[in-house]
C-alpha cells in the first residue's frame, strides 16, 4: 500500500516518512502544495496525510482540486492544536479524517488503516482469506495460525492483493502500489515476488487470470 505524505516542516516530515515506511506501506513525500497536487493527481495512492498549513498552495486547496478532479484516495489533514475551523474546513473540502498536532504516530497508523480498510471495504483490522490471514497492525500474516516469513516487497503484494480480494489486480497497479516514485520499477519483478508467495501459501489461493493480471481468492 502506497501512502503520501505531505508536510513542508523537515523534522516532522522524515519521521512520517520513517514512521509510515516502518508500518510496512510504501512512502513518497511532498514539501509544498504545488508537488503534493501533482503527485497526488498522476500517481495512485491508497492514502494521503496532508498537513493543511503549506508554501505555495495550501492543503485546503490541494484537497479540493483532488476532489474537482475526482481523486477519491483517502486524506487524513493534520490540523494546527485546538483549531476547530481548520477541522470542519478540512472536512468540508473532502478530507476523510483528522489529526491534531501534536500526535502520536500509533495514532496517525491506526487512522491510516481504518482509512483504508473502509476505502477497501473492510471492517475489521484482520484481512482473511480462506486459512491466510493478514493483521494490519502488526503487518504479520499467518496460514493456518502459523507465522509467514515474508521480505518487504512480498508483504506489500500480499498486503495489496488481501485489500483487493476476488479482484483482479494488474501487474501494472501492483508496481504502481509496492514501489516509491523515485524506485526503478519493474513489472517483471512482480512475477517473482507473486512466484515466491506461492510458494509460501496454500495451492491456488493466487489466482492468475490471462492477459489482466492475478487475483487472490479462497479456492475451497
Amino acid at each position: 500500500m502506497r501512502i503520501l505524505v505531505v508536510e513542508d516542516e523537515p523534522t516532522l516530515a522524515q519521521q512520517l516518512i520513517e514512521g509510515v515506511s516502518a508500518a510496512g506501506y510504501v512512502a513518497d513525500v511532498a514539501h509544498n502544495g504545488v508537488d503534493a497536487h501533482f503527485m497526488g493527481d498522476v500517481e495512485p495512492y491508497d492514502a494521503v496525510v496532508l498537513d493543511i498549513g503549506l508554501p505555495q498552495m495550501d492543503g485546503i486547496t490541494v484537497l479540493k482540486k483532488w476532489r474537482a478532479a475526482g481523486r477519491t484516495m483517502p486524506v487524513l489533514i493534520l490540523t494546527a492544536r485546538d483549531s476547530w475551523h481548520e477541522k470542519v474546513t478540512g472536512i468540508d473540502a473532502g478530507a476523510d479524517d483528522y489529526l491534531t498536532k501534536p500526535f502520536h504516530m500509533e495514532e496517525l497508523l491506526a487512522r491510516l488503516r481504518a482509512l483504508i480498510r473502509r476505502a477497501g471495504g473492510h471492517a475489521s483490522t484482520e484481512l482473511v482469506c480462506g486459512p491466510l490471514k493478514l493483521d494490519t497492525r502488526s503487518s504479520r500474516a499467518t496460514v493456518d495460525g502459523h507465522a509467514l516469513v515474508l521480505t518487504s516487497h512480498e508483504y506489500r503484494v500480499l498486503a495489496y492483493l488481501m485489500h483487493h480480494r476476488d479482484e483482479i489486480v494488474s501487474r501494472t497497479a501492483l508496481v504502481e502500489h509496492i514501489y516509491a516514485q523515485d524506485f526503478d520499477r519493474d513489472s517483471n519483478t512482480v512475477e517473482v515476488f507473486i512466484g515466491r508467495l506461492r510458494k509460501k501459501l496454500p495451492p491456488g489461493l493466487i489466482e492468475t487470470v490471462r492477459g489482466l493480471g492475478y487475483r487472490l481468492t479462497n479456492p475451497a
